[in-house]
């Protein structure tokens, strides 16, 4: 694909350009998969994505690969272990929170069948088509990732504001937000 075709956000780096061509968008249904977004979408705040893709390995090796029991099940001495790890984002409310929302996703999972099945069913199974002309279009949040913010919160997940929870549903595929340029959009589904 060539650079002036791609989604503007996806630049030069070839970490990121990798990101937009491979991952971004394409609809996730793997719960795992899911719990890794919501993690580092939420570890992203208040910083750049590129910062948190740069680290998403360490992260996968420092929560268990995102193995949901396996993190719900992190003791207090191994997130003062994880607070030393210069390869993630230090901060003790993320890292907190990565253990306590592994804990609400598994209780998602078992009342819906998986979380898969409770993300997805806020947009009746198919990914939301947009048809963004220009980066300049796409909202940083929406009424739907502000319900999906609200009810997450209320099953105690920390970190899914309604700006979170549109890059993260943008991320898993939820929604197809490659501008209408984009040859990304087309494989994804815009214009079907």
């Amino acid at each position: 694909m060539a650079d002036a075709d791609r989604c503007d956000w996806a630049g030069s780096d070839p970490l990121y350009v990798t990101y937009h061509d491979v991952e971004w968008g394409v609809p996730v249904h793997d719960d795992r998969v899911l719990f890794e977004f919501i993690t580092l979408e939420g570890a992203q705040a208040g910083l750049s994505w590129i910062t948190i893709l740069r680290k998403r390995q360490r992260y996968r090796e420092v929560f268990a690969e995102f193995d949901l029991e396996a993190v719900a099940a992190m003791s207090p001495e191994r997130v003062d272990e994880a607070l030393l790890d210069t390869g993630i984002v230090r901060n003790r409310a993320k890292v907190e929170s990565t253990i306590s929302n592994a804990g609400a996703t598994l209780a998602i999972a078992s009342e819906h069948g998986s979380f898969a099945d409770y993300l997805w069913s806020w947009v009746n199974g198919a990914a939301i088509q947009n048809a963004w002309r220009s980066l300049n279009e796409v909202p940083a949040q929406t009424e739907l990732s502000t319900e999906l913010s609200k009810d997450l919160k209320r099953r105690g997940l920390r970190f899914v504001g309604p700006t979170i929870m549109y890059a993260f549903m943008q991320a898993v595929g939820m929604v197809n937000d490659h501008v209408v340029g984009c040859p990304r959009w087309r494989e994804l589904g815009g214009d079907a």
